[in-house]
């Protein structure tokens, strides 16, 4: 069982250092108040750019997985111990029912957080995966980066509890029930809906419109609720 969120497109090395870089930390790779390597020796070894590693870097420390000395390098904090400690769960055993309740009630409560704390860097995160979500080719591309945005909205939270709890989410939706329901229930003409709600809650945060952006976001819930469930 998976100790992390597996949002993996292989054709984007900034994904796959990202991924095996949680994956090392969950594993204990890398121990508590350990160094990682160098951000030179991290790019040479995945192939990515600097700027790449340096925005996967920031998502880590978000979540508290580590610190950045200056002069020193990146260490890993004991909230990656943590994470490793006793907070194992079961994602096939929350019902897609249970997820969209949790998600009605929590994703409203990110937006003022957003409002405050969102970088340009994290917009443009956002904006990422709305461009690759329109531009997915199969079910579970669109899927992927449907999930990958509901994650970056906690990450622009900047607040560790959220970060944690979305990841949460992010296994659950990649469960089997979940992706059974979401074949059955997404029509061309459904996808191309969730996209633009997609674009109007990005639009609406990074205006920093709080009441709009929680508009919109409990309005696409509710519409996927419908879709999935057949209830509001």
């Amino acid at each position: 069982m998976s100790s992390a969120p597996k949002l993996v497109v292989t054709s984007d090395p900034a994904q796959i250092v990202r991924t095996e870089l949680l994956e090392g930390l969950k594993r204990g790779r890398w121990p508590a108040g350990g160094r990682l390597p160098t951000e030179r020796k991290l790019c040479a070894d995945f192939g990515v750019s600097r700027s790449a590693l340096r925005r996967v870097l920031q998502e880590l420390r978000d979540m508290g997985l580590i610190e950045q000395k200056v002069g020193s390098g990146t260490y890993v904090t004991e909230g990656a111990a943590g994470a490793r400690d006793g907070q194992e769960f079961e994602p096939s055993s929350i019902s897609p029912a249970e997820i969209m309740e949790a998600r009605l009630l929590l994703e409203p409560m990110l937006v003022d957080l957003i409002v405050s704390n969102a970088t340009a860097g994290d917009f443009e995160h956002l904006d990422e995966c709305c461009a690759q979500a329109e531009a997915a080719g199969t079910l579970e591309e669109f899927e992927h980066w449907d999930s990958a945005l509901h994650e970056h909205l906690a990450l622009a939270t900047h607040n560790g509890f959220f970060v944690r709890v979305f990841q949460m989410l992010a296994e659950v939706r990649n469960s089997g029930e979940w992706g059974l329901l979401k074949k059955k229930s997404v029509t061309p003409e459904r996808r191309a809906r969730y996209q633009h709600e997609h674009r109007q809650i990005v639009a609406a945060l990074k205006n920093r419109d709080a009441d709009t952006a929680k508009q919109h976001i409990l309005e696409h819930l509710v519409n996927v609720r419908f879709n999935l469930l057949g209830r509001v």
